[in-house]
């Protein structure tokens, strides 16, 4: 059997953070206990509220950041250990904001070619030729190799980007939130060269956003975290038609739709997230579902398998008091 493009087996990442200036410092889990699985050509969508461990798992795939447990391997091996410059060869990164990712001082052409001159590949011509290859697949004229990012637009700075990200010919990129910092109409255009660029290279995503939207445009399977843990994991038209977990159905329920008059959605959350440094018992969930109990407050559920993933949650667990085999969100 084809080992997976990446897989992550029970990793966790734990900071020690101060409280205040006397305070003993204490530990933030931002990654608890997370398993996940990206196949080849897939696109995982990882989706939850700013502050829930998206961007921190990002930075341990990249290898920018160790796991405090668990493993990390890139088809069936163990990154750490191995060497940065052949990881960065298979795992490349968009990151959210292309006013910022890209070096204001270089041209595009230095920028795209970064990458093979770093690894040493190819004389000039060859690395000419490939920029202005790669330009081209992501739709950028050559007449653009001697501008700098200040002279582009976003959804071209975006381009070049991924441009940057591609000439590699990784097997994996992260993208850790690539539309955001974009307007509407350019986020679409992103989208779909992504997806484009995906079936021409067999590439596999993770997709990192807290756009619903987009990510059901985008991924074939998405996973919902929540303080550090993956909650619910499931195809992408079975979550979105079925969620299972409250959290996933609040988070649908935050879309905002172009109905007139229907104002803002109530996702029933509350505006306070619970404090990561001193987490819910139980259920970390608890203080925010309407369905909670004194058992999700004292015992903390279990992953039980569902299609394409699972869902931790009580009240899809057999083995649970609360178990409800007709509940629906």
């Amino acid at each position: 059997m084809t080992a997976p493009a990446l897989e992550l087996k029970n990793v966790a990442k734990t900071y020690r953070v101060r409280q205040g200036l006397f305070g003993k410092p204490k530990p933030l889990k931002a990654v608890n206990d997370v398993s996940l699985t990206l196949r080849k050509g897939e696109v995982l969508g990882l989706v939850g509220e700013s502050g829930c461990g998206k961007s921190t798992l990002a930075k341990i795939l990249l290898g920018l950041e160790p796991p405090t447990a668990g493993e990390v391997l890139v088809d069936g091996q163990a990154i750490i250990g191995q060497d940065r410059l052949a990881l960065a060869r298979r795992i490349q990164p968009i990151f959210q904001d292309p006013y910022s990712s890209l070096n204001p001082r270089k041209t595009i052409a230095d920028i795209v070619s970064l990458p093979l001159r770093v690894h040493s590949i190819g004389d000039a011509k060859s690395r000419d030729k490939a920029v202005r290859e790669t330009l081209e697949l992501v739709g950028l004229p050559a007449r653009v190799l001697n501008t700098y990012p200040s002279q582009m637009s976003g959804g071209q700075r975006q381009r070049v980007a991924i441009a940057r990200a591609l000439i590699m010919r990784p097997e994996i990129i992260i993208c850790d939130e690539p539309t955001s910092a974009l307007d509407v109409s350019v986020q679409s255009q992103i989208l779909n060269l992504l997806n484009a660029l995906r079936a021409e290279f067999g590439l596999a995503y993770l997709f990192i956003s807290h756009d619903l939207a987009v990510v059901e445009h985008l991924a074939t399977r998405v996973a919902v975290m929540y303080l550090g843990r993956i909650v619910e994991e499931a195809d992408v038209a079975d979550l979105f038609d079925a969620p299972r977990h409250p959290y996933t159905r609040a988070l649908l329920n935050s879309v905002l739709t172009p109905e007139p008059g229907l104002g803002i959605p109530d996702t029933q959350l509350g505006a306070a997230y619970p404090n990561p440094i001193n987490p819910p018992s139980g259920c970390h969930f608890h203080p925010r579902c309407p369905f909670a109990t004194d058992h999700c407050k004292a015992q903390a559920p279990r992953a039980v398998p569902r299609a394409g993933g699972h869902v931790e949650c009580h009240l899809h667990d057999p083995q649970s008091p609360m178990y409800r085999a007709d509940f629906t969100v």
